[in-house]
């Protein structure tokens, strides 16, 4: 009963956030904060400077939200469900981000390494030095992209895992970018993904008061 109520929640992506998550720690403990960064920002190139500038745009509301709007073309999510859904799945996340962000308000790399002769780092690139814990980046992106993943129809949900890298691929771009440490996303993905999917279970639990059926019962249709 509780791996089919899993399932709901697509354990395409889940699982691996859950091995990332095990991961983290393994690695926070044993290489540490600073040697993760230093590790990932002094292995760079030219063409991964524009790659890793590109992707970190994935994690913007600039290009989540004109995409979350662009799904109500398809007339199964023109719906208020689905409108107050996507809203709520990326809005709260970002506004729990934010939050914590001035709570820690810690500084970023680039006010730590600034003027050291190994930082990696572009002048066309945004030179940011404070309120680096949690990456907002980071969230943005685990909460979009998970929130995709929820929406995909069971014999989609393999498309989950693909999410998931798109996800991870920003997280490594905030750390190549130097706007953060590797602790500010693995909190970014964690806010991204819980809060993501507390606020779609509520939403779903909800979804029939609101004239429409569980999504559960939409899954088994496709």
């Amino acid at each position: 009963m509780a791996l089919s109520r899993l399932k709901k929640y697509n354990l395409w992506f889940l699982l691996p956030f859950l091995l990332w998550l095990a991961m983290g720690i393994v690695l926070l403990k044993g290489i540490g904060n600073v040697e993760l960064f230093r590790l990932i920002n002094t292995h760079n190139a030219e063409i991964l400077d524009q790659i890793m500038f590109a992707a970190t745009k994935m994690g913007q509301v600039e290009v989540i939200f004109p995409v979350l709007a662009l799904i109500m073309l398809c007339k199964k999510y023109r719906n208020l469900w689905y409108f107050l859904t996507a809203i709520l799945c990326n809005i709260i996340p970002l506004l729990t981000q934010k939050m914590l962000k001035y709570y820690f308000d810690l500084p970023r790399p680039l006010y730590f390494f600034y003027h050291t002769g190994w930082l990696h780092f572009n002048t066309w690139w945004p030179q940011l030095f404070y309120k680096s814990f949690p990456s907002g980046h980071t969230e943005g992106a685990f909460s979009f992209f998970y929130f995709l993943s929820l929406l995909l129809s069971v014999k989609k949900q393999h498309w989950g895992i693909v999410f998931f890298m798109l996800a991870c691929l920003v997280a490594y771009s905030r750390i190549y970018l130097a706007a953060h440490f590797f602790a500010d996303v693995y909190a970014g993905s964690m806010v991204g993904v819980i809060v993501t999917g507390f606020v779609f279970a509520i939403m779903n639990r909800f979804r029939s008061q609101l004239g429409m059926e569980p999504v559960s019962s939409l899954l088994l249709q496709h």
